[in-house]
């Protein structure tokens, strides 16, 4: 398993990829929420699914499923992790 170098937005993340958090972008109410989630950096989360217009999105984080919008997930930065087979 290899971190990529790019920093993408969490609702980039493709369904069935997976990326480390790196930072937080966001404040007040909202950070908190996401912090209570587990969503801190350097944690790994796997998008499962989104929906048909890209909203919301299905996020596995900690062993724990959860929906956020789009709009939230732009404000949350990843490195995506690229599995190397073979």
């Amino acid at each position: 398993m290899e971190i990529g170098l790019a920093n993408l937005s969490l609702a980039d993340l493709p369904a069935g990829s997976a990326g480390c958090i790196t930072s937080v972008e966001v404040g007040g109410l909202l950070r908190r929420r996401i912090m209570d989630l587990g969503m801190l950096p350097g944690t790994q989360v796997r998008c499962v699914r989104k929906a048909p217009w890209g909203d919301p999105v299905a996020l596995q984080v900690r062993g724990s499923i959860i929906a956020l919008r789009a709009e939230d997930l732009r404000k949350i930065k990843i490195s995506p992790i690229i599995n190397r087979e073979g």
